[in-house]
């Protein structure tokens, strides 16, 4: 059952780093797995609805990421109008919080528990410029299916120690790649994905094909340049994915 969201994840943060020195105390504070904590079994199954929306199944509850409107970027494409137990967006913006789908949206950083997951959201700024053009996105972590996920599919901006320290190291890490004002450019997503280590990395908010008009972002083939020498795979709109996964870092280009 649903429960009214908690103070915002950096003030848990910054009164945990008062007491605690290391990150797995700091991790474990928030209501997430520490490192190196076995995980229980399960596995999700992924289906990407194209632009920023993924929806994950599994552990018994359904999550979807950033559902749009078929405007801007994501002109042409058929909007995700489904049902999901949340609903994960960065923010309100028509390309990453429209309300087309059916579920219980949060946008706003916080600590919440619905449909037996924990949701950690912190607030980041959206843009290079600390949210002084384009105000503060939503990035989320949780777990779900033996899985621990980070969910950057809305944000250029660099991270920051207490960022670090939330993310820890994902499972799967889901992260914007097109460029653009909003999102990280490919080489930028690249420095983000060294710096957490996730075993699995979604790339989303890219263009395929033709950019459509007034659209500021570009294609994955950035990303994956400037990830030379990572594996890549290519599963078609759905990914399935167990628990626990091998510990070397893979991409996977959703359709």
């Amino acid at each position: 059952m649903a429960s009214d969201a908690k103070p915002p994840a950096q003030s848990k943060l910054a009164a945990l780093l008062l007491v605690a020195g290391s990150s797995a105390v700091l991790i474990t504070g928030l209501g997430l797995a520490a490192p190196g904590r076995v995980q229980a079994s399960g596995g999700v199954t992924i289906t990407s609805y194209g632009h920023g929306a993924l929806l994950i199944q599994g552990g018994g509850a359904t999550v979807l990421l950033n559902p749009f409107k078929a405007v801007g970027c994501a002109a042409g494409l058929a909007e995700p109008r489904v049902k999901a137990d949340v609903i994960l967006a960065s923010s309100r913006l028509p390309d990453e919080g429209a309300a087309v789908a059916t579920g219980r949206l949060l946008v706003t950083p916080g600590s919440y528990r619905v449909a037996g997951l924990t949701l950690e959201g912190v607030a980041v700024p959206h843009d290079r410029f600390g949210g002084r053009r384009f105000g503060q996105a939503t990035a989320w972590r949780w777990k779900q299916g033996g899985l621990e996920f980070a969910h950057l599919g809305g944000t250029a901006a660099s991270l920051r120690p207490e960022d670090r320290v939330l993310f820890g190291r994902p499972d799967v890490l889901v992260i914007g790649v097109g460029g653009g004002a909003k999102v990280y450019t490919g080489v930028e997503a690249a420095a983000v994905v060294r710096e957490l280590k996730p075993r699995r990395v979604i790339p989303v908010q890219y263009v395929s094909g033709k950019v459509p008009a007034q659209c500021d972002q570009g294609s994955v083939q950035p990303f994956i340049e400037a990830m030379a020498g990572t594996p890549v795979q290519r599963p078609g709109r759905t990914l399935r994915l167990g628990a626990p996964l091998s510990d070397t870092t893979q991409i996977e280009v959703l359709r």
